[in-house]
C-alpha cells in the first residue's frame, strides 16, 4: 500500500484496516488496480476517494469506511429499495450492500447512455471506476465552476437529457443529485455518487425524484435561469423515445 496515500489522509486506523488492505491486494492480484499507486483525491461523507494506475489507465478507487460511516442511515435507505429487501442490519453487510448498490446503479446508468463514470469493478466496500478528467487534474464539481456566456443553458440541456436517460432508459432516480454530485469535464457534465439511486418503481422514488428536481431547479435559478422544480420534472417525465 502506498505510504503517501495513508499519510495524506491521516486515517490509517480508519481506512487502512487489514480487511481493506486485503481487498485491495485481491483486486491488484486480478490485475484491476496497482494498489501501490494510490493517490488521495478527497474525503467523502462515507468514504474516501483515490486515483490509481490500472490496465485501463488512471482510475478512481472509492473506499467506504468500515468503522465510522453511518451504517444506520445507509440501512434506512437500503430498506426502501426492493432490490435489498431482507438485508440484515449488520454493519459490514449494510456497507457492502451500499457499495454494491452504487456499482449496479452505475452499470445500469452507463448502459443506458447516461454520462457517468464507467464502473470497472466492485468488491465488498471498494469500487473501481474510470477517472473523469485528466491524471493530474480530476474533473471539478459543478458547484465550483463559473459559467461562461450561454453555458448555463447548455448545462440545463445536458442535465435534462442525462436525467431522462436515467429515468426512462435505466429506470432509476438518482435521489442525491446536486451541483456537488455533478462533475464538469471540459464542458461535459457527468453524474456521480449513485449510492442513493433507486428504481423508479420503488416506494421512495417519488420523494427522491422531487428532491432532485428541487436541488437542480435551485441551482439553475441561482444562475438566472427561470425554471421551477415542477417544470423541470414535467420535462424529464415527458414521453421518451430513444
Amino acid at each position: 500500500m502506498a505510504r503517501r496515500a495513508r499519510e495524506a489522509f491521516k486515517v490509517r486506523d480508519d481506512v487502512w484496516d487489514r480487511y481493506t488492505l486485503r481487498i485491495l491486494h485481491q483486486l491488484a492480484a486480478r490485475g484491476l488496480v496497482d494498489d501501490e499507486t494510490l493517490s488521495p483525491v478527497k474525503i467523502g461523507k462515507e468514504g474516501n476517494v483515490f486515483t490509481a494506475e490500472s490496465p485501463a489507465g488512471r482510475i478512481i478507487v472509492k473506499i467506504y469506511r468500515l468503522e465510522t460511516c453511518d451504517f444506520n442511515r445507509m440501512y434506512s435507505y437500503l430498506a426502501s429499495d426492493p432490490r435489498f429487501y431482507g438485508l440484515q442490519k449488520k454493519r459490514r453487510k449494510v456497507i457492502f450492500a451500499w457499495a454494491r448498490r452504487e456499482y449496479i446503479n452505475l452499470q445500469k446508468a452507463y448502459a443506458a447512455g447516461v454520462p457517468v463514470p464507467e464502473p470497472l469493478a466492485w468488491k465488498d466496500h471498494v469500487l473501481l471506476m474510470r477517472l473523469i478528467g485528466t491524471v493530474g487534474r480530476p474533473a471539478s464539481q459543478l458547484k465550483d465552476i463559473i459559467p461562461g456566456e450561454g453555458e448555463v443553458e447548455d448545462w440545463y440541456a445536458q442535465l435534462v437529457t442525462a436525467y431522462r436517460r436515467l429515468y426512462h432508459g435505466a429506470g432509476l432516480v438518482h435521489g442525491d443529485l446536486s451541483p456537488f454530485n455533478i462533475l464538469y469535464d471540459a464542458g461535459r457534465l457527468v453524474l456521480i455518487d449513485f449510492s442513493q439511486a433507486v428504481p423508479r418503481s420503488a416506494p421512495a422514488a417519488r420523494d427522491a425524484f422531487l428532491r432532485d428536481m428541487r436541488n437542480l431547479a435551485a441551482f439553475f435559478q441561482k444562475h438566472g435561469l427561470a425554471v421551477s422544480p415542477r417544470e423541470l420534472g414535467e420535462t424529464i417525465l415527458a414521453e421518451y423515445h430513444q
